[in-house]
């Protein structure tokens, strides 16, 4: 799991802050982020923002810890630190010399002071600094934003390439077997508190349940979620689709609690889980975003459920869900039998 040190990106930070948030130990942090646990302290101790002025604003925040790092690697760049040097590059790149051919002379030059790398001159033509002199226009090919010729495969932070929704089984996909649900998290107003209802829908029959949380902690959630779905037999529970929120980072408690399989979405991919998405907003017509979920009786969700399972839809040959799902489960305890 742990790897040779390379600094923390901006979503590893965004991720740190809220598990931090949360009271959560450096070392399931450490284990979340696939990093040795004296990364995350190290990051913490460099990256945490004090105010001697205003105390209360002391903590870490990804942003701030994001800008920190990068003005420390800033001081540290040979075109940011030696004005003469730098102002000599950009009078060549006027001139209409490559970074190579710049790279190249200084190299050449007897008695240069200073030698650089074609690449160096590159990161400092897109950096924010460059980019505010608009030294890109005078590259011999302009593009908006630098991509690396052999990009790196982004690294698997929580979820792992094998559960990749690509990697879901065609059967899952094109909803020929039974058992298969996709999740996801409807979030109301930040003032009516962090309550939030969980959206479950089987994929074939489109049986819906809705449960009531009371923060976005992954745990809780899972939890809640296994004690409701463990009554189902095993071939009605064999797998989750959820999108990649911080909310389901517990995901691996579904295979020991429920022995189902989690996939999921790519990121900002939520459409892939297009059932769960469409039955989100059937739910928003009787729960809009401005509900205050905590004063939501459980009867009243429970109600609810049985009023979307017992609306007949069109593909499922206007069948209700809820006939659709007790039909499956019927035929699946013959064939067990």
């Amino acid at each position: 799991m742990p790897c040779s040190h390379v600094e923390l990106n901006v979503e590893e930070r965004r991720i740190l802050a809220r598990l931090l948030h949360h009271k959560t130990r450096i070392v399931e942090i450490a284990r979340v982020l696939s990093r040795h646990r004296s990364t995350i302290y190290r990051e913490i101790r460099r990256n945490w923002w004090r105010d001697a002025e205003v105390p209360q604003a002391d903590g870490y925040w990804p942003v701030t810890a994001q800008q920190l790092a990068q003005g420390r690697r800033a001081r540290n760049r040979k075109l940011v630190r030696h004005s003469g040097l730098r102002h000599a590059v950009i009078d060549r790149l006027m001139a209409g010399w490559s970074p190579e051919q710049i790279a190249g002379r200084l190299k050449a030059e007897p008695g240069s002071k200073h030698r650089l790398c074609h690449e160096t001159i590159y990161r400092y033509v897109y950096s924010e600094d460059g980019r505010n002199q608009d030294l890109a226009r005078y590259l011999p090919e302009r593009r908006r934003k630098r991509k690396p010729r052999y990009a790196r495969k982004p690294r698997s932070l929580v979820f792992p390439e094998s559960s990749a929704i690509r990697n879901r089984p065609a059967a899952v996909a094109s909803r020929e077997e039974f058992g298969h649900w996709e999740a996801d998290l409807m979030i109301f107003r930040k003032e009516h508190g962090p309550a939030n209802v969980a959206t479950l829908i089987e994929r074939k029959t489109r049986f819906t349940v809705l449960f009531r949380n009371n923060d976005r902690r992954s745990k809780p959630i899972m939890m809640r979620l296994i004690n409701l779905m463990s009554p189902l037999p095993q071939n009605a529970r064999r797998s989750l689709t959820f999108d990649r929120g911080l909310e389901f980072v517990s995901w691996r408690d579904l295979e020991t609690g429920l022995g189902a399989q989690a996939w999921f979405c790519d990121p900002q991919a939520p459409w892939q889980k297009g059932s769960v998405e469409n039955m989100n907003k059937r739910v928003r017509r009787y729960l809009p975003s401005d509900t205050v979920i905590l004063t939501m009786p459980d009867h009243e969700m429970a109600s609810l459920c049985d009023r979307l399972n017992a609306t007949p839809r069109k593909c499922l040959g206007f069948r209700t869900p809820a006939e659709a799902f007790r039909d499956q489960l019927l035929d699946h305890g013959r064939v067990s039998h």
